[in-house]
């Protein structure tokens, strides 16, 4: 192939924008740069350049001053030269979009996907003349590219040792962390670090630059692909870093596939980035499974925090939790709070020995003699109330493969519709048998691993079952295209709140917004209204908090994670809980800051009704709030649940809540006064119609 002059490839593409036409574009190419594209609003630009030894590398700028400075691209491989010196671009393609989807369920109903588009091929003046094209997604609010290898002479098969992709931001700032490579499952919490101490990272990672800039750096679409973290390599430059995998190359391809996107969300606050995080689920493909109206998003109780605080047990014996008794005391509960559904835990045999880390025992179509399941899936239909399954694979992922068919036509056979998944191990590596007997340990977010959560989500979806994963890949929009994907954990949830040492401090759950979340659904299980954990130890949190903590932290299946006793002792506290809704039509961050408070409504799907929640961390905040997302011309009920005299995490007081109603309108201000370690909960009751369940 020959490679056409730089001019005539612009020349062959047209391109426009509303603040830079392509006669701009191309006049502004200065030193070594070869492309450059713009967002629909002209706002952000990339460039694209080659140095003197013919290594690319892309830049970004907003409003005209750098934000990451020349960048590195290209690829490492085990078995072949480095793709990345002696590049010349052999073409550039250009397109743009401006359309809107629906969601069938999530935080807003429709979305905007409006982007500009270039793909730059790039192609070796050596003897191999290996190609790969580079693709630039821009919107007004962040940019996604990824890389495609096409099929070649002289790449067929790629065996990757790394990317060599960089992200060198052009200035200081602060970022929000958390470690890669550790114990393995995602659950650490934040660091708050400046960005040139920050360590090796998962992404999401979050900075706010020294003129207050916002930016997460991510991934999109992660398919048959290892996961990116980011390594610092010097100064305020980071290396992508995918995860190992069981053998040297960390991705082993044929060629003619493109890898996740990479992603750059950039916004003036951390309540900007949240909006932000749309470009994720853009930069995935549409639905894949067709008719999903089988997905039910809802609450649920569980049999399952007793078991976290060590009163019951997940194994047979006299503390089993998982009984017939059992679970129709949290069916009758569920179906008189108007709750859906009902997770069981420890239903299956396996439990009973050291599973920890060995799941090899886990049976996932047979029940314990204690459990009668075709009895329970009579009485939960009764009730009108269906049971969410558990499988848990004690980190034998491949033990869990061979019987996924079996598992889910069980869940279907029984009322299932959603099965919440585990990978719990000791060793912080996930087992992998292969056909031929030899055995590996895995990473959780490994190619392999990758492709078995993927295998389980397809396979749960043959029979209309919902996934619920837990110790899981981490969520990189994947649920705009296999929507039974509903919810992850990976992160800190409420479970580290049960024992005793190592709780979740204050500020986690505003970490989590602006880092975690930007990602994707968290199933955190918020709700504790008895503030408790084992022996009695205390939450750091206030009651208020933990219902503001369903509207703060979407998910759309969500637990209500207190015992029904427990619940009992706070029938005004649990209206809120009956009420809320978990799906939406709308969004929006009213205020926040990573890791110290966050303000976000909703607005309920089908329903003029909006919901406010906010969150703070270990000290007093206060804000004011302007309800301009209420419809003009009404008059609302503001149902008010925020933080009482003297409430402070740190005290008995955490119990103190205020519970008022007061009528207010579009346009109308309110104070948000959190107490330490507080939040608040508000539903804004539409005129016309009564409070009540949901």
């Amino acid at each position: 192939m020959k490679f056409a002059p730089i001019a005539l490839a612009f020349a062959a593409f047209t391109f426009s924008a509303p603040a830079l036409a392509q006669d701009d574009l191309s006049q502004k190419l200065e030193g070594n740069a070869v492309a450059r594209a713009a967002s629909p609003d002209g706002k952000l630009t990339v460039t694209i350049s080659i140095d003197g030894e013919g290594r690319a590398s892309y830049a970004v700028q907003r409003a005209g001053k750098p934000l990451l400075t020349d960048s590195r691209l290209g690829f490492l491989f085990t078995d072949a030269p480095k793709l990345d010196r002696g590049m010349g671009v052999v073409e550039v393609k250009r397109d743009k979009s401006d359309t809107t989807w629906t969601q069938p369920f999530g935080e807003w109903s429709t979305i905007r996907d409006n982007h500009t588009e270039m793909t730059v091929r790039l192609q070796e003046k050596s003897d191999l003349k290996r190609e790969m094209d580079v693709t630039f997604r821009l919107f007004d609010d962040g940019i996604g590219f990824r890389y495609t290898l096409p099929a070649q002479a002289n790449l067929k098969h790629a065996n990757i040792a790394d990317e060599l992709t960089e992200f060198a931001f052009a200035g200081p700032g602060t970022a929000w962390w958390k470690p890669a490579y550790l114990w393995n499952r995602e659950e650490y919490l934040y660091n708050k670090t400046p960005l040139d101490a920050v360590g090796t990272a998962q992404t999401v990672m979050t900075v706010k630059l020294a003129d207050g800039t916002h930016v997460a750096l991510h991934e999109a679409a992660l398919i048959d692909y290892a996961a990116m973290n980011l390594q610092r390599a010097e100064g305020n430059t980071f290396k992508a870093s995918l995860t190992p995998g069981a053998g040297a190359p960390k991705v082993s391809r044929d060629a003619g596939f493109s890898t996740p996107w990479r992603t750059i969300a950039i916004a003036d606050d951390a309540a900007g980035l949240y909006n932000a995080s749309r470009m994720t689920l853009n930069l995935n493909e549409p639905n894949k499974l067709g008719d999903v109206s089988w997905i039910k998003p809802g609450k649920f109780v569980g049999v399952w925090w007793n078991m976290i605080k060590g009163e019951w047990t997940w194994s047979r014996g006299p503390k089993h939790g998982a009984t017939t008794a059992h679970v129709k005391q949290y069916i009758d509960f569920a179906a008189a709070n108007g709750i859906p559904g009902v997770l069981v835990e420890g239903w299956n045999v396996g439990w009973d020995g050291n599973w920890f880390g060995n799941g090899k025992d886990m049976n996932f179509d047979q029940p314990t003699e204690d459990f009668d399941a075709a009895e329970l899936a009579r009485y939960s239909k009764a009730k009108g109330v269906y049971l969410i399954g558990h499988n848990e694979t004690g980190g034998s992922a491949s033990h869990y493969d061979s019987q996924l068919d079996r598992a889910f036509k069980y869940a279907q056979d029984h009322g299932i519709p959603v099965v919440k998944t585990g990978y719990v191990t000791d060793a912080g590596q996930i087992e992998r048998v292969d056909p031929d007997g030899s055995q590996h340990r895995e990473w959780h977010e490994s190619q392999w691993m990758v492709n078995h959560h993927l295998r389980v989500v397809e396979t749960a979806a043959k029979y209309h079952v919902s996934i619920d994963s837990h110790e899981p890949v981490k969520d990189t929009g994947l649920r705009r295209t296999y929507p039974n994907w509903v919810a992850r954990e990976g992160g800190r949830g409420m479970e580290y709140n049960a024992w005793e040492g190592g709780k979740n401090p204050p500020e986690h759950e505003a970490n989590m917004v602006f880092t975690q979340l930007l990602g994707g659904p968290m199933d955190f299980t918020p709700g504790v209204l008895s503030l408790s954990g084992s022996n009695g130890s205390a939450i750091k949190s206030t009651i208020a908090k933990q219902l503001g903590l369903y509207v703060v932290l979407y998910s759309p299946v969500v637990m209500a994670a207190d015992t029904p006793e427990n619940y009992a002792k706070y029938p005004r506290e649990m209206k809120f809980i009956r009420d809320v809704p978990t799906d939406w039509s709308d969004t929006r961050v009213l205020n926040g800051e990573v890791g110290d408070y966050a303000t976000i409504v909703r607005k309920a799907k089908g329903s003029d009704d909006w919901y406010l929640g906010a969150v703070g961390d270990e000290e007093a905040r206060s804000s004011t709030v302007t309800l301009d997302f209420l419809d003009p011309g009404k008059t609302y009920t503001a149902e008010i649940y925020r933080d009482g005299p003297g409430a402070d995490y740190r005290t008995d007081a955490r119990h103190s809540i205020t519970i008022e109603s007061k009528q207010v309108k579009k346009g109308d201000t309110l104070s948000i006064a959190l107490a330490p370690g507080g939040g608040e909960a508000i539903r804004f009751v539409a005129p016309g119609k009564k409070a009540g369940r949901r």
